[in-house]
């Protein structure tokens, strides 16, 4: 499904509503929990909100909420209601900002993914220079693992998203920006150094912390220890970048991921880390976007921001193990 039919899908969803206030109300009781919450948020008595919901049920013939002693709880209806609603109201916020513009202002709202281990990197100076060049552009970043931000890319809940490891398809547009190394990280007393680079079989002989199987980083250093002929046998994984880093602090095991997500720890002497070798791992960041007919131009302005930001940061040598690289 093109982003022009998701559209006029998510519109079809306004037209069954009728009415955006029964959008909204279904929206922020599903995130607050709560009618008393919802109306709070939305400055409204809650008769209010609780008519609107009830409204919606009796248009839509199906409960939206299982009212329980601790608050509301969406039916599984009531789930897929709530996130085809939520996308229907981003892309009419979208529209308004794009219709009404002030003029000689690109103005709009950009939904930018960014990888987890870039985000602290990358999402102040660039909110900072979006906010002082483009005030007009509405930024909204969302943090994730690779996996999750291609699938909501996909899906249409963002214009654009860093990737790594991905090539262009016929849905997607993919800018290559950076390739960096893979570190093996570890409590501060292990003795670390960035010039020491470790090999794969003596990282190995420590018990690991990892990304779960089947995340993106996991990927890769499977197949390097496959290249060294090893087993990554009794490792202990999770999903959390943060919890990863926590778990290797605390001593539990040496952990692996790539360097910019450890410059904080590493400068602050909570961990010591080294480039991974024998055999090197690298990852290619991309900049992915769904191909369209039309770019608008407050996306065009974000895409071209993220690449600028990143350049300066290697550059800076604010990411470490990293060269820029181009298609």
């Amino acid at each position: 499904m093109t982003r022009a039919e998701k559209y006029l899908f998510l519109m079809e969803i306004c037209a069954v509503a009728m009415d955006l206030k029964q959008l909204n109300a279904l929206v922020t009781v599903a995130e607050a929990g709560s009618v008393t919450r919802a109306a709070e948020l939305l400055h409204l008595v809650q008769p209010a909100v609780t008519r609107q919901i009830k409204a919606l049920e009796d248009e839509l013939g199906v409960p939206l909420f299982d009212r329980t002693r601790t608050g509301m709880r969406t039916t599984e209806a009531g789930s897929a209601l709530v996130e085809r609603a939520r996308r229907a109201l981003t892309e009419l916020d979208r529209a308004r900002a794009e219709l009404a513009p002030t003029p000689g202002v690109v103005t709009g709202i950009v939904t930018l993914g960014l990888l987890e281990s870039t985000a602290e990197l990358l999402a102040e100076p660039l909110v900072a220079r979006l906010s002082q060049d483009h005030p007009g552009i509405e930024l909204r970043l969302q943090t994730a693992y690779s996996g999750h931000l291609q699938r909501w890319l996909d899906e249409g809940d963002l214009d654009l998203s860093l990737q790594y490891n991905i090539t262009g398809s016929p849905s997607l547009n993919v800018t290559q920006l950076v390739r960096e190394q893979l570190w093996i990280a570890a409590p501060a007393p292990a003795g670390l150094r960035r010039d020491r680079p470790v090999p794969f079989a003596e990282a190995a002989a420590h018990p690991l912390v990892l990304p779960t199987t089947g995340h993106g980083l996991r990927t890769l250093i499977d197949g390097g220890a496959r290249r060294a002929g090893l087993a990554l046998d009794g490792t202990v994984s999770t999903n959390s970048m943060a919890l990863q880093k926590k778990l290797a602090q605390a001593g539990h095991g040496w952990t692996i991921l790539p360097a910019v997500g450890l410059t904080g720890e590493i400068a602050t002497g909570l961990l010591c880390a080294a480039p991974l070798t024998e055999p090197e791992v690298w990852r290619t960041v991309v900049l992915a976007m769904p191909r369209t007919g039309r770019v608008p131009a407050a996306v065009d302005i974000v895409a071209r921001e993220v690449a600028s930001q990143i350049g300066i940061a290697v550059t800076d040598q604010r990411w470490p193990a990293a060269e820029l690289v181009s298609d």
